[in-house]
């Protein structure tokens, strides 16, 4: 049976206390899961054999007397009925047709029906009554279940009950004692995402969903659907069981706790402060009853709805008048004159020239200061204020709107306002600057936006001014997408139309581009373009700085292994990449410094770095997959294999969704090599090779940026494959040689061609390999590098049958990860030294290790080759070299050869 994603740890304390008897009671908002607990713990009762009663009454029944024990009794066996006495069956009769029973029969006869139902079933198993909804249980029902709860039925009559709240808890007295109470919590981000995908619904909208249902997985269901379907920058429209949700809480309070929540809905920061000076005396008590309710949260003064689509449907299902009198509040509340300003405005919706043009006055002085945000939203709300004869001015105030809410991080009012530029009759320009916005509003899904690309080119025409910026993002939908010659080619006309119309900044963004592309496909000439374009005088804006010339030139030092450089340029590009309000930059910058810190051994900043990255996309809303493989590299350095493996599958699905096969290769990569390290060779190999194909689809060449070949290499000696690894391992030196001087990669491949020497009882070969390997990553400074050649180093010696020299590199190598705090890989070397104890493996490979463990287990040659996808003959070539290094000659001398204990994953 599947487990309920984020429930493991409330499922446990419930299946504790029920285990031990007495009741839970289950509590939380309509949607948080609640029922589909209560199905999971019935079910996996009624798999134990346990009689189950299940009681889930409706709205309606709340006033149909007996509604809910006449169900409950229903379902009781008709044994146990049989065995009560004449007055007791008689009144249960009467119950289970919903009725009081007649006449004269006393009420302790009534009273005593379900505790005697429920000690006879009792006898025969534990029994379990879940019940659902219980706010809706008819009082008569609840006064007979809370009689026989009271009577103590002993550990094997146990409860489950739950209830939405708010109120006072009713679930908690329809249980027995002890009885606990249990709140249902919403879904973490990470838990939600995964629900989201389950259903079909991209990586992406996770943090946007999780922020509009606050957790809430039917919420972020429901709302998931309407988000799916439109662009991920405009608000989901709210489906109408969403907003059925809300009107029911919403109703449940008192008229002046609407009021109060209807004024902080329609400010901009809502506070206990602004509440009171708005005219609401009450608020303090107000807002608390609100908190009772679960539909605000107060932190300090601030206000903030739970979810927030409360806020939402209770302002836009208020009267216009109503509306309109509280804004009025705000307004003479406002501390701030632009505030002040908003609120007037938004008093009403009339053309009003002499308000239009105050609102763009102050939405100019705004973005002079740099709030952003704020003087889009009033460019937006002078557009709308501008009386008909005013097209004009409207059309520019909108295309500034755009731009500047785009800057100011709200892709909301950027995605409005470019739009209502394309719903008008825009001169081309306006336009095109519109269509920008919403390429840039596309994130890693450029790819998708083909008939935008094609109309901004189209309106452009032959226009330098506006064809470099659209060509600029052309370049990158190809980057993204791997059609390299295409992105060269877009590259060069952007360049080329950016020099005419003198825009330093998309001319070096550009030539960056081409220096990416140059260096991608093995070209030599990438350096002089890249020096090129940090010649140019240009600045790009905070939240353009990873296009910039400075941020590509610190990624080429992290791939050419020089880390000392490259940490000291991000680190400065970080403290301007944290004035960038839309996010990516900062995100980017914090990636590589993850990148740096992970390959230069400190693996504890690599993963402080990599989840504030992640932590800063969810924000922003911006494609995960870039991010989750950051985290998956600094996991397989510094945290654990399977959070790794998580945060890879995660990425390629989400790259897959959008298109993104640059970041699809490096997060098989990091797949592929979480699953080597766990165990899983063969399923390594093959999400290697799916790599290996797609690079060679795309006419990817570097092998620096995505170091993938030694590790298959590696991976397929290990299985015995040593043709394909030697092959491998033949054209990833041929791939280094057209590099020139690669010395990170020349450890790599000496590591790997250690190992496939290793691997196929070379063992003189590759401990020189691996030793020499050691000292390249000592040279670069990479210890954790450094000290996977030594747990190399470590096998080769062991095969030798030097354990001495063996338990002498892994200890050395045990130092290092300590230091790096690398820990999946301290276990490694734990379980290596393990290895060496006595001698296990009897200077065995892997491959023959495995072998003879299973001819030890009595499997035929066949049998052994189709276990491990070999052929006959490579099964029958490696017994021999086993013969050879034990000196047996049968299969029978080979048994007493072996070590007594099972062999398991060897290495």
């Amino acid at each position: 049976m599947p487990s309920l994603l984020g429930r493991d740890a409330l499922l446990a304390a419930v299946d504790a206390r029920l285990a031990a008897g007495g009741g839970v009671a289950l509590q939380g908002p309509p949607g948080i899961g609640r029922t589909a607990l209560l199905d999971t713990v019935a079910d996996r009762a009624a798999a134990r054999g346990e009689l189950v009663l299940r009681l889930r009454p409706a709205r309606g029944e709340r006033v149909l007397a007996y509604a809910g024990v006449a169900d409950l009794l229903r379902q009781v066996p008709a044994e146990a009925v049989a065995a009560l006495a004449p007055a007791p069956r008689h009144s249960m009769a009467a119950l289970r047709q919903g009725r009081p029973s007649r006449t004269g029969v006393p009420a302790l006869a009534r009273r005593l029906v379900l505790p005697e139902l429920l000690a006879h079933c009792a006898r025969t198993g534990p029994v379990l009554i879940v019940l659902d909804d219980a706010q809706w249980l008819d009082p008569e029902s609840a006064e007979l279940i809370s009689f026989a709860m009271r009577r103590r039925p002993g550990t094997r009559v146990r409860v489950l009950a739950a209830e939405r709240r708010p109120g006072p808890s009713r679930a908690i007295r329809l249980c027995p004692a002890p009885a606990i109470e249990l709140a249902v919590p919403p879904l973490s981000q990470d838990d939600l995402t995964a629900l989201l995908e389950s259903h079909g619904l991209p990586c992406r909208t996770a943090s946007q969903l999780h922020r509009a249902s606050a957790g809430n997985p039917f919420l972020a269901l429901a709302l998931g659907g309407a988000v799916a379907r439109g662009p991920s920058w405009r608000p989901a429209p709210l489906p109408e069981p969403v907003r059925e949700m809300a009107r029911e809480r919403l109703a449940q309070l008192p008229a002046e706790v609407t009021e109060t929540l209807l004024t902080a809905a329609l400010a901009t920061e809502p506070t206990l402060g602004l509440m009171l000076r708005a005219g609401r005396d009450d608020a303090a008590r107000e807002l608390r009853a609100a908190v009772a309710a679960g539909v605000i949260e107060v932190s300090g003064e601030r206000i903030r709805f739970t979810p927030p689509m409360l806020a939402q449907v209770l302002a836009e299902e208020t009267p216009a008048a109503d509306r309109s009198r509280v804004h009025a509040g705000l307004a003479a509340a406002a501390y701030d004159p632009v505030e002040a300003l908003r609120q007037q405005a938004l008093r009403t919706a009339r053309p009003d020239p002499d308000v239009a043009a105050g609102l763009a006055a102050e939405a100019a002085r705004c973005a002079r200061r740099g709030a952003e945000r704020t003087a889009a939203e009033l460019y937006l709300l002078a557009a709308d204020r501008c009386p008909p004869d005013w097209s004009a001015d409207r059309l520019d105030w909108l295309v500034t709107a755009a731009r500047t809410a785009i800057t100011g991080g709200s892709p909301a009012l950027a995605g409005r306002a470019a739009e209502a530029v394309l719903a008008a009759d825009a001169p081309a320009g306006h336009r095109v600057r519109a269509r920008l916005v919403l390429l840039d509003l596309a994130g890693q899904a450029l790819a998708e936006m083909g008939e935008t690309f094609a109309a901004a080119l189209a309106e452009a025409g032959d226009d330098p001014v506006l064809a470099a910026p659209v060509r600029l993002r052309l370049t990158w939908a190809a980057f993204l997408v791997g059609d390299l010659e295409a992105g060269a080619d877009e590259a060069r006309r952007a360049e080329e139309a950016a020099r005419l119309s003198g825009d330093l900044t998309i001319e070096a963004m550009a030539l960056t581009m081409q220096a990416q592309i140059q260096r991608v496909q093995g070209e030599d000439r990438w350096q002089d373009t890249l020096d090129r374009a940090m010649a140019l005088p240009a600045a790009p804006a905070p939240d353009w700085l990873h296009y910039g010339p400075h941020y590509m030139a610190a990624r080429f030092a992290l791939f050419d292994d020089r880390l000392d450089e490259a940490r000291a340029e991000l680190l400065r590009l970080l403290a301007v990449a944290e004035h960038d309000r839309v996010g990516e930059a900062r995100v980017e910058v914090l990636r590589s410094l993850s990148e740096v810190a992970t390959r230069a051994g400190r693996c504890q900043e690599a993963l402080r770095y990599a989840h504030r990255a992640v932590r800063a996309a969810q924000d922003a809303g911006l494609s995960p997959g870039p991010t989750w493989y950051t985290a998956a590299v600094a996991e397989l350095a510094g945290g654990t294999l399977q959070a790794a493996a998580g945060f890879a599958r995660r990425g390629i699905r989400s790259s897959q969704q959008e298109g993104d096969s640059l970041y699809l290769r490096r997060l098989l990569h990091a797949l592929g090599q979480a699953q080597v390290r766990a165990g899983d060779t063969r399923a390594g190999v093959a999400t290697l090779r799916q790599l290996r194909d797609q690079e060679a689809e795309a006419g990817s060449s570097d092998p620096m940026i995505v170091r993938w070949r030694a590790d298959l290499a590696a991976a397929l000696a290990s299985l015995g494959e040593h043709g394909e690894a030697a092959t491998t391992l033949a054209l990833a030196r041929a791939a280094a040689d057209r590099l020139g001087s690669t010395p990170g990669l020349s450890g790599y491949l000496h590591r790997a061609a250690a190992i496939v020497n290793s691997e196929s009882g070379q063992a003189d070969t590759a401990a020189d390999l691996a030793t020499a390997a050691a000292r390249h990553f000592e040279s670069l400074r990479q210890p954790v590098e450094q000290a996977h050649a030594l747990l190399v180093v470590a096998g080769a010696e062991r095969r030798r049958r030097r354990y001495a020299a063996a338990r002498q590199a892994i200890g050395e190598a045990s130092a290092l990860f300590r230091t790096a705090e690398a820990r999946p890989w301290l276990l490694d070397a734990q379980r290596a030294l393990a290895r060496t104890e006595g001698t296990p493996d009897q200077g065995l490979t892997s491959t023959e290790l495995r072998i003879a463990g299973m001819v030890r287990d009595g499997a035929s040659n066949r049998e052994i080759a189709t276990r491990l996808y070999l052929s006959v003959k490579t099964v029958e070539a490696t017994l021999t070299r086993v013969y050879r290094k034990l000196g047996v000659r049968s299969r029978t001398q080979l048994l007493s050869a072996l070590p007594v204990g099972e062999i398991t994953n060897p290495s």
